[in-house]
């Protein structure tokens, strides 16, 4: 199971390209459940990346980690942790008070 961010996004990017190169041919009829479970795929997918972005834009306009943190509901340091590196140049310590 994917644990960092990287890892989810490479591991969604992969589920996308199977979900859009699913060859129709092959299967006879996909029943509901499998479509229900592909439409969730996808938008867990779109979620991800959003929740990425707005990660990068809160942190690029000055958000401190202690705010970012609080809003998905973690510490300032697993939210650091979990998108520092994916926002490049932010990682670096907040002042104390932040």
């Amino acid at each position: 199971m994917p644990k960092s961010v990287e890892e989810i996004l490479e591991h969604l990017d992969e589920m996308t390209d199977r979900f859009e190169n699913w060859d129709d041919t092959r299967a006879v009829e996909v029943p509901p459940v499998e479509e229900f479970l592909r439409r969730a795929v996808r938008a867990r997918i779109r979620a991800e990346r959003d929740l990425l972005d707005a990660v990068i834009g809160a942190r690029a306009n000055g958000v401190p980690w202690s705010h970012i943190g609080e809003l998905l509901g973690t510490s300032p340091q697993a939210a650091q942790q979990k998108y520092g590196r994916l926002v490049g140049g932010s990682t670096m310590r907040e002042p104390r008070g932040a």
